[in-house]
């Protein structure tokens, strides 16, 4: 039998079968039980009348002066309905047998066979009262037998009853079970699918409403119920499911809004300025370097761009592992730092690192590198002329904290929540399109977050307010040993960056 492919039928066919099996089994016990009880009930009747029987033989013994005429008046006045009475002598040979009840239609109807009975008793001597059956179907007959003397010879005395009474009560219960299983495990089918169809009716509900949620409309939700039962918990959880997909799907398309945006205008103003620059027959050659300028700098804002998205979707789809090496984490502040001189020169900002200290840990250089970077970046950018960034690396008992710390106006309270996000940039007034080398698309802090995350560490804002910001990237430390790497020279360490 194939198993059904429906949840509604199996569960109704495993209701019929746990509810069938112990059934049955119970049915096959209590017929063999019953069965049991009656060939017991049998031979008690049987030794009871056997008793009588002799206790009456021994009586008429005193009173009759012959074993032929106490065996006969015994058997008159002993009997019983449904039970034949009889007397064989040592050999077996029937010696007189008690009437049969005319008013017992069986027992008229089907003898038992005396001449049978005394060649099994017979065969099987026995020295003291045993029970046995003789015969089958409707001629079968409990048998009880028990030697005596009499008169001082020995006899058998034997009293049958037919087990056709027995056999009709077994069949009659045997119908009985034969028709009211089947009739039970029928209302049990019926009650067990209207109970499995009432159950997953919500199941049918919510694969109804599932089927109709799309891109389009993910603010459907499936149907709850008053019921606070496991089907009830599952909506809530494919409910809780569905407002993380549709808070994803909200953050892709701005996602894509921004990315557009931002690819769109470094190539308006590639284009522009070509366009421009085509339009006139003749221009000088400080035209031409100032527009080609123009036009690189567009082109490496757009580097830019595409190199963070490309970082951001290969960090999103797993595909970007960390080349993790032995390094110094002191090494790769000093390089940062050394890195953003000739820009805070520019902007007239000193960079103070911070004294130093051998930190020893296992990471991606050049990721941990950008982190920094961008961070100095943002610093410096925000910074007022004259002002100071300050760059520590200090260790607790358990991280490393490099700190990136500027003096500039802060970020408004109302942007600090979304400053993780990507393409978000709390000085929306800045131009995208002003040439800045430092401007960026607002993807910066959202890729040094993964990044410290990507490591085991975290990216946090510590503060932001009139006097300035701070930022500290949190590495786990490791405090291991690795041996005789390239080291920057204390003494190359703890300056003032010079500026212009």
């Amino acid at each position: 039998m194939l198993w059904p492919q429906s949840l509604r039928a199996r569960l109704t066919l495993w209701y019929i079968l746990v509810l069938g099996l112990p059934l049955v089994a119970f049915a096959g016990a209590s017929f063999l039980v019953l069965d049991r009880a009656l060939i017991q009930r049998s031979d008690a009747f049987l030794d009871e009348t056997l008793g009588a029987f002799t206790t009456e033989l021994a009586s008429e013994q005193i009173e009759e002066p012959t074993a032929a005429r106490a065996i006969a008046s015994s058997l008159h006045d002993v009997q019983f309905r449904d039970v034949r009475l009889a007397v064989f002598d040592s050999s077996g040979v029937l010696v007189m047998a008690g009437a049969v009840d005319t008013t017992a239609g069986y027992a008229v109807k089907h003898p038992v066979d005396l001449t049978r009975m005394g060649a099994e008793l017979r065969r099987n001597a026995r020295a003291a009262r045993g029970v046995f059956s003789l015969g089958l179907g409707e001629r079968a007959y409990r048998i009880a037998a028990e030697p005596i003397q009499i008169f001082g010879k020995p006899y058998l005395v034997a009293a049958a009853y037919p087990l056709h009474h027995d056999s009709e009560t077994m069949e009659a219960v045997a119908t009985a079970y034969v028709i009211a299983i089947p009739l039970l495990l029928l209302f049990a089918a019926l009650g067990g699918y209207f109970l499995a169809t009432r159950s997953l009716s919500p199941v049918a509900a919510m694969s109804a409403r599932a089927a109709e949620i799309s891109s389009s409309n993910l603010n459907e939700r499936l149907p709850v119920g008053s019921r606070r039962d496991e089907l009830s918990a599952l909506a809530e959880v494919v409910n809780g499911l569905l407002e993380r997909l549709e808070r994803s799907f909200v953050q892709q398309r701005r996602f894509m809004a921004d990315a557009s945006h931002e690819l769109r205008t470094p190539v308006a103003v590639l284009r522009t300025e070509a366009d421009v620059t085509l339009s006139r027959p003749t221009r000088t050659e400080t035209e031409y370097r100032e527009s080609v300028s123009v036009m690189r700098d567009s082109a490496q804002r757009l580097g830019r761009i595409v190199d963070d998205l490309f970082l951001l979707a290969r960090a999103d789809a797993g595909h970007l592992p960390l080349q993790r090496e032995p390094l110094y984490l002191e090494d790769v502040v000093d390089e940062a730092a050394r890195a953003v001189r000739n820009l805070a020169r520019e902007r007239d900002v000193r960079v103070h690192l911070l004294p130093l200290d051998d930190s020893p840990y296992d990471g991606d250089a050049d990721l941990l590198g950008r982190v920094l970077l961008n961070l100095l970046d943002n610093a410096i950018k925000h910074s007022s002329a004259g002002g100071t960034v300050t760059l520590a690396l200090t260790r607790t008992a358990h991280e490393y904290h490099i700190t990136v710390a500027d003096e500039g106006a802060g970020i408004p309270a109302d942007a600090q929540p979304h400053i993780f996000e990507r393409f978000f940039r709390a000085d929306k007034a800045r131009s995208r399109t002003n040439g800045d080398a430092t401007g960026g698309a607002g993807l910066g802090l959202a890729i040094g977050r993964w990044i410290a995350e990507a490591h085991g560490g975290r990216l946090d804002l510590v503060k932001s307010s009139g006097s300035g910001t701070e930022f500290v990237l949190a590495l786990p430390r490791s405090d291991t040993g690795h041996g005789e790497l390239p080291r920057t020279s204390p003494e190359e360490r703890g300056r003032l960056v010079p500026t212009a």
